[in-house]
């Protein structure tokens, strides 16, 4: 048997090192890299999975036009005509790429490139724009650079660890690992989390702030005052390496304890625990995500919370500084490689004359781009308008994922020429190209990554290219020699592309600059094959190491010193009189962006396997919303259906609705098309976080629950969500009017003819509105329907099992109708563990014999004990046990 593959898994940011190794059956072995310096061997339950993403049965395998297979020729001659003639008709403003922190650094440098450098317009964004876009922003203007300060290893040496708008633990769960592990082992360590809800991040945390949405300026900027009047700043690095405290001093000095109470929705005694804490322990690191960035203020905060750590001199230590995790597996590639439409190559700025001059000499083009391009909200505004009228969307699904989407979707379909380059065949976005080209997925393309902490690591390929596949990188550079670039787009590897990156770079930096990877601008095809994950800067000349910058200045402003940026807190509340609820959305734990990975999985849609709107229990009651019934979440742009999922971690007046869900999965579950596109102005991210709505309760006559050996068909059902199950789906759905023929129903959803010679087994009880299906073909259940007037009341679990089991004989079948196994079967419940399927009802009979800690429960169940992803849940079933064991 051959080694396993050294790779990158292709989830968050966290970048974690895996090993792939191709098995004879045609299945994939996944482990974590116990080498690699982001995860020593730890994975996530998505990374653990990552060997049941990979079939090929939903994938494009061929290019397209207008529907229509065509050649590699045929369809890359048509983009290339298409973009030319764009230009040629309406200026090279009228074209754009919109790109995805999924695709590898040297397909990000190959479209900027060809967008800023030959195109000469820079309207090339990238859905980092949703996720990390502030972050850019408020470094930039503090640190003059797009510079994260710290590594990994400082959240486990602090001795306090903020975390600021993140679930770590289902966000970033290896980074939580290593928090929670480094905790275990100095419990001095205080964790503190500062988030509306309380996610199961709260698990390892000893102050939680349940914050107003958008409070947490408030909160920062009165910690600055807080630090300043008890003489915690370092005058001394104030002095020497940083400009503009006193003016950002005099902005924080209106917000006292009691006005950030007030305008944070927290109340002053926990205002100043958290300040005092944060002044007398020197090691601090504050980690921020989306939470932060995913705002109309997300740039202020992050120089709000910046500020902090300039005035106290804690950035750049061990244990010390402002930490941004990025969501996305190569966020931080696209960035260094000017994947954004406010930024030039190599961390360069696009509104620096010398800059521009630089890149445009090396890539010797004719043109550079001048200014900024639109960035996404703005880009999507523009086709709407009709100013961009021929777009390339790479690796990423706008129509779900961007707010406003509904009008995302119709200025696709209004755009002239929509070229989509996807590993799938059927997503929301897809369904608008007038061009498909398949491209090479994970594990069968090559190239680098940059994780959060600035580290370097190869994506390798183990799996040959299916059907006519390609990368991305080769798409893009055999349409730029079809539109007469030729010689600056003859690569033929992704190791000649790393080289030239890294070549521009070192290209007349000298330390002027932070990204600085010239130690690579010679690296040999072998070399490259075999690098490992590195850290940058890595200059030529220069031995590797750990890097943090800033302990000692070195800013990147032109006098080489950081700037303090008053900021200016202010309440916002968005809601009103139409819209009076808070939306907030966000990612679940064993999912990712729009399902086109993770959905593939039955094991990991166990979980959460579909849409839920959380809400508080006392807000449901006022709304007279009971638990597992359907609520309609809208706002002026769109609306979404979602099952009502109730619990006391949510604030009052908010509701958190997960990202995830497209017209693939859900009848109405797309909640992109319910956020605002309301954008920050100073980095254009969507403020996604504190989204205005109303809330009322979905009307239902009927609840519906399946599961089928194919794909149902739902067409009849007013609400339904699917997820995979094993040996085929499981399906949620609902009415708004009873059903007069219940059998007919039953045989349209699994597809089956009048003729059809399954067997079919029913349970009718019209009074109580009760009905239950059963098809066999043979010993295998072809699917199985419960219909009730209320929620239905099955095992999920056990009718999913059913799909793979032997009904010879008649007692299985009956119990299938009943939806429960025997006695001797225990219904496990909800999947709390997706790596071994145990339920929550496994979890409480563990504590009912004794088991008392998460390691117990994981002694008794293996729960917990493969990724960990979901020890925080255990630890909240055992604490609820406590609670209720005490009363």
């Amino acid at each position: 048997m051959p080694e396993p593959v050294r790779t990158t898994c292709p989830y968050c940011g966290v970048g974690c090192g895996v090993l792939a190794k191709p098995q004879p059956d045609g299945s994939l072995e996944v482990a974590g890299d116990p080498e690699h310096p982001a995860n020593f061997g730890r994975l996530c339950s998505k990374g653990s999975a990552l060997g049941e993403t990979m079939s090929l049965d939903d994938r494009l395998l061929y290019p397209e036009i207008d529907g229509k297979r065509a050649s590699w020729d045929a369809a890359l001659d048509h983009v290339a005509r298409g973009f030319r003639e764009t230009i040629a008709a309406y200026g090279p403003g009228s074209v754009a790429f919109y790109v995805s922190g999924q695709i590898l650094t040297e397909d990000y440098y190959v479209a900027n490139k060809l967008m800023k450098g030959f195109v000469g317009a820079a309207n090339i964004d990238t859905n980092s724009r949703l996720c990390m876009a502030s972050s850019v922003a408020g470094h930039r203007r503090a640190f003059g650079s797009d510079t994260v300060p710290g590594t990994y290893e400082d959240l486990e040496q602090a001795d306090l660890v903020v975390i600021t708008g993140s679930n770590l633990a289902w966000c970033h769960p290896v980074l939580y690992q290593r928090l929670a592990a480094a905790k275990e082992k100095r419990p001095s360590m205080k964790v503190v989390l500062i988030d509306p809800r309380r996610t199961m991040t709260a698990d390892i945390a000893d102050q939680h702030l349940a914050i107003a949405p958008d409070g947490d300026t408030a909160l920062f900027a009165g910690l600055l005052r807080h630090i300043w009047e008890n003489g915690i700043v370092s005058k001394t690095y104030i002095e020497k390496y940083t400009q503009g405290f006193n003016t950002a001093l005099e902005a924080a000095s209106e917000f006292s304890p009691d006005r950030v109470a007030s305008e944070s929705g927290l109340v002053v005694g926990e205002v100043e625990a958290f300040f005092q804490l944060f002044a007398a322990t020197e090691r601090v690191v504050t980690v921020y995500s989306q939470g932060v960035n995913q705002a109309v203020s997300g740039t202020v905060k992050v120089n709000a919370i910046i500020n902090c750590h300039l005035a106290t001199g804690r950035i750049g230590r061990p244990g010390m500084g402002p930490f941004s995790v990025t969501g996305q597996p190569n966020a931080m590639g696209g960035r260094e490689v000017g994947g954004l439409a406010n930024m030039l190559a190599a961390h360069m700025d696009i509104e620096n004359a010398s800059h521009r001059d630089l890149v445009q000499r090396f890539w010797n083009a004719p043109r550079i781009a001048d200014k900024p391009g639109l960035k996404a909200v703005e880009m999507f505004q523009a086709v709407a308008e009709g100013r961009i009228r021929a777009i390339w969307i790479m690796a990423t699904n706008p129509v779900d994922s961007m707010p406003d989407a509904d009008a995302v979707a119709a200025a696709l379909k209004a755009c002239p020429l929509v070229v989509v380059s996807d590993v799938v065949a059927d997503t929301d976005t897809l369904a608008h190209a007038h061009v498909k080209l398949p491209s090479a997925a994970w594990g069968e393309k090559d190239g680098t990554v940059t994780n959060s902490e600035r580290r370097i690591s190869r994506q390798r390929a183990f799996l040959p290219l299916p059907g006519e596949a390609r990368p991305d990188w080769w798409q893009l550079a055999e349409v730029g020699k079809r539109m007469g670039f030729a010689r600056a787009f003859g690569f033929r590897n992704a190791a000649e592309i790393f080289r030239e990156h890294a070549a521009l770079s070192a290209l007349e930096n000298a330390g002027a600059r932070d990204f600085d990877i010239g130690a690579y601008s010679g690296i040999s095809q072998s070399e490259y094959d075999g690098m490992a994950p590195f850290q940058w800067p890595q200059r030529a000349g220069e031995d590797r190491r750990r890097t943090r910058f800033f302990s000692e200045g070195g800013f990147f402003h032109a006098d080489r010193k950081a700037r303090f940026v008053p900021v200016h807190p202010q309440p916002r509340d968005v809601t009103g009189k139409d819209y009076p609820w808070t939306l907030n959305t966000g990612r679940v734990r064993d999912h990712w962006h729009t399902l086109t990975r993770t959905g593939k999985s039955a094991r990991l849609s166990a979980h959460m396997a579909e849409p839920y709107g959380e809400l508080h229990p006392a807000d449901a009651a006022r709304l007279g919303i009971a638990e597992a019934e359907l609520v309609r979440i809208e706002s002026p742009h769109g609306s979404v259906v979602v099952r009502a999922l109730l619990t006391d971690r949510q604030r009052r007046g908010s509701v958190f609705v997960p990202m995830h869900w497209t017209d693939r999965y859900a009848a109405s579950g797309r909640i992109g098309a319910v956020a605002a596109p309301v954008t920050d102005p100073f980095s254009g991210q969507p403020a996604l976080k504190n989204v205005a709505v109303r809330i009322s309760r979905f009307a239902a006559a009927l609840y519906g629950f399946a599961v089928s050996a194919r794909r149902p068909d739902m067409r009849d059902a007013d609400y339904w969500a699917m997820a995979r199950a094993k040996e085929g789906w499981r399906t949620e759905m609902a009415f708004a009017a009873k059903i007069e023929a219940p059998d007919a129903f039953f045989r349209r959803v699994l597809g089956l003819s009048e003729d059809s010679a399954v067997e079919t087994i029913a349970y009718h009880d019209a009074r109580r509105g009760d009905h239950r299906l059963a098809a066999f073909d043979g010993a295998r259940l072809v699917g199985a329907l419960h219909l009730s007037r209320e929620p239905v009341a099955v095992s999920r679990g056990f009718a999913v099992e059913q799909l793979a089991a032997c009904h010879d004989d008649p007692r299985s079948r009956f119990r299938v109708i009943a939806g429960r196994a025997g006695a001797d079967r225990p219904d496990p419940g909800a999947i709390v563990c997706s790596c071994f399927g145990v339920g929550v009802n496994d979890i409480a009979a563990a504590i009912r014999a004794g088991c008392g800690s998460v390691e117990a429960v994981g002694k008794a169940t293996s729960a917990g004990t493969n990724c960990g992803s979901c020890r925080a849940e255990i630890k909240g079933i055992i604490d609820a046990a406590r609670i209720i064991a005490a009363e």
